[in-house]
């Protein structure tokens, strides 16, 4: 919150200190007031946002494990959440034909689309190297049990191409991968 309050301030200061044709013709607490008007719709917009404690209060209602803490460099509230990972590795049937391989493949993908779509799942992909762990799921649901039943309903982990080994993991609720 304080580096926003800092980049609208900033940006007023900007504003109101801007040098083009219309600021010489516009008397100052004109423009002081547009910068504020402004100001206030963006604050406005920002208090439209849920607000750190509401949105634990949500996650908890729901049964999601969570956590806050106060990043000492910019002294916002950095809200935690537990969320689950789960490892896809080489199973042990693996003796599929290419068109078996090739159906499986595309019912895994389906899968993985929607639990993407459901809100269960919110990232999936393969690992780039040849190992046993193939790939991965991050799952944003409240439970392991839950989780764990996810991922065991893909078509490869029913079929023993892959198995699943699934891990509690903790991520700053909001951010994104850069």
């Amino acid at each position: 919150m304080k580096k926003l309050i800092v980049i609208l301030c900033l940006a007023l200061v900007c504003f109101t200190c801007k040098e083009n044709t219309k600021a010489s013709t516009v008397p100052i607490n004109d423009a002081i007031q547009e910068a504020e008007n402004n100001l206030g719709d963006i604050v406005s917009s920002v208090k439209e946002n849920k607000s750190i404690k509401r949105l634990k209060e949500e996650l908890t209602a729901k049964g999601f494990q969570t956590f806050d803490y106060v990043d000492e460099k910019t002294q916002d509230t950095i809200l935690m959440q537990q969320y689950f990972i789960a490892f896809l590795k080489r199973g042990l049937v693996r003796n599929q034909n290419e068109e078996e391989a090739n159906r499986l493949q595309s019912e895994h993908l389906a899968h993985l689309g929607k639990m993407y779509d459901l809100g269960y799942a919110d990232i999936s992909g393969p690992f780039g190297d040849d190992s046993d762990i193939r790939g991965i799921t991050i799952y944003n649901v409240p439970t392991q049990k839950m989780a764990d039943s996810l991922a065991n309903s893909d078509p490869m982990v029913k079929a023993g191409r892959l198995q699943i080994e699934i891990h509690p993991w903790w991520a700053a609720k909001g951010f994104h991968l850069r």
